[in-house]
């Protein structure tokens, strides 16, 4: 009855056949590249940009873009070999339950919730902004008491409820409308950088590194956590202000651990699923650092949008026309963030609820749509409300810690599961083993400590309410408790 307790590879696997729980297998390595690029194009360079640019580290969050393109990318091939080699729904928290034992796993399933629901719930925030801007633009204007910003943003709301419907329905069906979106924002930010090209002024770039700089007084909360633990004075810009702003940024690129969330669903998931989530990580990277080098070209950092910031950089070049284009994209590129976001959330509670440790009842799938249709319902509405009535600027932070959290956690238990399985087949393997995933554990680690203290005590709470539900319901009801030996694990349709 151990809380470590580990479930086999085999076992994993051939949970992924039982009836009731087994979910379609119809996803290509296009479909998974484009899932990828759907969910992190737009979930950073069209929300947070600016505001880092702005706040934290001025032209040289660039170099921030790419100190969080390292981190993913080591992360990234953690992901790739449990992908290729686990191809079942959950990613990290399917991986690290064959790897690190239940509690762990539980822990990373829980964190990954935040992220997914957290980042869907941000970036509908980040949609409604833009929608804003692309209605100014034609003439309408949304009532300020259900605007962006308002103490019920309705027009988020709205488009989660869409998606929720659109996500039930199918994801195939999902990911065409996906795809028409990807290549629509795709094409917007490659409009951004080369109409954008023409309008950058070299001295926007001086100085690169803006010299550091005390930040106000405020709160001791919202100070970083190592600067809190070892007593620096709260700065922004110079170089603290690029790591930073690289652990802002970093919401750019989660998403591409969300392709591992859709395994069971791949075709061929050994082949498609390392080059699902690689190519979509290094095609955004190369289209994320373009933009921030023309964004911060065109427009002095001090004086960025801290929202809406790509089609505000066109208004004050004077491009109004520019700017419509661009928010009419960020509307529709957002859209496929959110919506895979979705997609990824509710296979991660599928994949727990599979396990006993959460309500058995709540995965079954629906046998005409071939989706977890209670799960994909409630997670929308709760992601509809949070997205309505947060305040924005308040969630980014706590969604990487969570992301993060699960990066570190997975890096690790890649030499783990090398060590306590050599035999196992891996179709992808992360080369210079162990080294890299404890060099992606330890970048991981140092981007945590960059958070603000306030989002560590949140953080915490909500680790310490995940406890609470493992140790009361969980625990005693997972597939695991009371088996008899390793490999006796009961079938679902006992429940």
């Amino acid at each position: 009855m151990s809380v470590m307790r580990t479930k086999s590879i085999e076992q994993t696997i051939r949970e992924g056949d039982e009836p009731e729980y087994q979910l379609k297998k119809r996803l290509t390595a296009l479909d998974l590249t484009v899932f990828g690029v759907g969910v992190v194009i737009g979930a950073g360079i069209f929300t947070v940009a600016g505001r880092a640019a702005n706040q934290l580290a001025g032209p040289a969050v660039i170099i921030s873009f790419i100190v969080a393109a390292l981190c993913c990318g080591l992360a990234a091939l953690c992901y790739a070999e449990f992908a290729s080699s686990i191809p079942v729904s959950g990613s990290a928290y399917t991986f690290s339950y064959a790897s690190l034992g239940e509690l762990v796993a539980w822990i990373i399933g829980w964190d990954l919730l935040l992220e997914l629901l957290l980042g869907a719930s941000v970036v509908a925030q980040g949609w409604s902004a833009y929608l804003g801007i692309f209605l100014d633009h034609l003439g309408i204007t949304i009532p300020e008491s259900v605007a962006y910003g308002s103490s019920f943003d309705l027009p988020a709301f709205l488009l989660v409820l869409a998606l929720t419907v659109l996500v039930s329905i199918g994801i195939k069906e999902s990911l065409r409308v996906n795809m028409a979106l990807v290549a629509l924002k795709v094409f917007i930010v490659l409009f951004v950088i080369f109409a954008g090209i023409g309008y950058i002024k070299s001295s926007n770039y001086s100085p690169f590194i803006p010299p550091s700089q005390p930040t106000e007084s405020g709160s001791t909360m919202e100070q970083p956590l190592i600067e809190y633990l070892f007593g620096f004075a709260p700065a922004a810009f110079g170089i603290s202000g690029i790591f930073a702003a690289a652990s802002l940024v970093f919401f750019a690129y989660i998403g591409f651990d969300v392709v591992a969330t859709t395994a069971e669903e791949a075709k061929n998931p050994a082949r498609d699923l390392p080059r699902g989530i690689i190519g979509s990580l290094i095609i955004c990277t190369v289209l994320y650092c373009a933009t921030a080098l023309v964004l911060t070209g065109m427009v002095k950092y001090d004086q960025l949008a801290e929202a809406g910031s790509l089609a505000g950089a066109f208004e004050q070049v004077g491009k109004p026309a520019y700017a419509t284009l661009i928010s009419a994209g960020a509307v529709a590129g957002l859209t496929t963030v959110v919506m895979t976001l979705l997609i990824g959330a509710s296979r991660v509670v599928f994949a727990m609820s599979r396990d006993w440790l959460l309500p058995s009842a709540l995965g079954k799938v629906n046998r005409r749509t071939g989706t977890p249709l209670k799960i994909t319902i409630g997670l929308g509405l709760l992601v509809a409300l949070v997205a309505a009535l947060t305040p924005v600027g308040k969630l980014e932070f706590m969604i990487n810690i969570g992301t993060l959290t699960a990066f570190f956690l997975v890096s690790i238990a890649v030499p783990v599961l090398r060590r306590r399985r050599p035999d196992f087949e891996r179709p992808f393997r992360v080369p210079f083993s162990p080294w890299l995933p404890w060099v992606s554990a330890a970048i991981c680690f140092y981007l945590m400590l960059t958070l603000p203290v306030e989002t560590w005590l949140r953080f915490l709470i909500w680790l310490a309410l995940g406890f609470l539900i493992y140790f009361v319901y969980g625990y005693k009801r997972s597939r695991l408790a009371g088996r008899a030996r390793e490999g006796e694990v009961p079938s679902m349709t006992s429940t």
